[in-house]
């Protein structure tokens, strides 16, 4: 099923309830882009590759290019986000729930940006709008777990991939590299650098365009009263509005989580951050191939962990890693749980 710009429009002006929704999807995307695309430039920019205003621009072009161009090529990660939870029923009821899990998720990601901790977007939506689902049908058959084992599979490989795929890749660079004057190699890498975070600005636009413009349907379905729709098609016109969303909310920046990962973390070499990049591109490109929703934030950050445990295991930062994992655990029961109590209490007012 689809939907023409007209019609949308169309719908909005008359629909109340789709301009809530609308405004509350699009902040969600805004505040993705704000606080989740910053770890695709945080290296470049530690390494001093390049700079901030620079590499903020060209990230934001770059996940507009990534939503726009990996959609048409693959939607199966927005797919699997529209599937995983179960908004059946009475679409009202369930629009007011989706609503909640909305506001839940940007309460959530504000929260961690404001102490500079990279969660993972992507899991908040997940949890948040799992926790609503559970909340709307009284029990976890709100959940379809034919669907979520591929969040267990993203979050398996994000994890595990992205770690080994760094630690391999810096350690390929520095076998290829080993008989070069490391001070002719400085262009070189700061280049490569440049392009590998354009590459992880451009998979990040990939990834998590896909999973909100799948929750961005959903609602939109909601509002017109079609709780039921399996089949959909994902409009240009809808793919162009998210991409630029995400885009405007990169623009902002991030520079909280900028210091986290990319200053804090691991205090890394321009050839070291070219394989970081490198390595995390690899790894979500492999995912959105297969369709798996995997974290960004995760992705990135174990495979700088990995370029600075291949060096010595004392150069990362483990007590910067352990408040990182710490919030990574608490997001899957603290945003669900944040819009499971949301949920039913925006049911019980509306």
């Amino acid at each position: 099923m689809g939907i023409t710009l007209t019609e949308f429009l169309s719908e909005l002006i008359s629909n109340p309830a789709l301009i809530v929704t609308t405004l509350l999807t699009l902040g969600v995307i805004f505040v993705n882009g704000w606080t989740d695309a910053p770890n695709a430039i945080a290296t470049c920019i530690s390494t001093r590759s390049i700079g901030p205003r620079s590499a903020i621009i060209m990230a934001a072009l770059f996940d507009f290019l990534g939503v726009f161009f990996m959609t048409m090529f693959n939607k199966t990660v927005a797919e699997t986000i529209y599937k995983m939870v179960d908004f059946g029923g009475d679409p009202k009821e369930a629009l007011v729930a989706l609503c909640a899990a909305l506001i839940a998720i940007v309460l959530w990601a504000v929260t961690a940006w404001w102490f500079g901790i990279p969660t993972s977007e992507s899991h908040a939506l997940i949890a948040g709008i799992s926790g609503a689902a559970i909340a709307l049908q009284r029990g976890i058959g709100g959940i379809n777990f034919d669907q979520w084992i591929n969040v267990i599979y993203g979050l398996a490989l994000s994890l595990v991939l992205g770690f080994i795929m760094g630690w391999s890749t810096v350690k390929t660079v520095e076998l290829i590299f080993r008989r070069v004057n490391r001070t002719k190699t400085f262009s070189l890498f700061k280049n490569a650098q440049i392009l590998g975070s354009a590459g992880m600005a451009f998979m990040h636009g990939a990834q998590d365009g896909q999973k909100f413009m799948g929750v961005f349907l959903l609602g939109m379905f909601l509002a017109k009263g079609q709780a039921n729709v399996t089949e959909f098609t994902i409009p240009s016109w809808l793919i162009i509005l998210c991409s630029s969303v995400m885009a405007l909310g990169t623009s902002i920046g991030g520079y909280r989580i900028i210091k986290a990962v990319g200053m804090d973390m691991v205090k890394l070499e321009k050839y070291q951050g070219f394989s970081a990049d490198l390595a995390g591109g690899i790894c979500l490109f492999i995912a959105s191939i297969f369709g798996l929703p995997v974290s960004t934030t995760h992705t990135k950050t174990t495979a700088i962990m990995g370029v600075g445990a291949a060096k010595r295991i004392s150069s990362v930062n483990w007590g910067v890693v352990k408040e990182m994992v710490s919030a990574w655990i608490l997001t899957f029961p603290g945003c669900g749980l944040l819009g499971f109590i949301m949920a039913l209490l925006f049911m019980r007012i509306f």
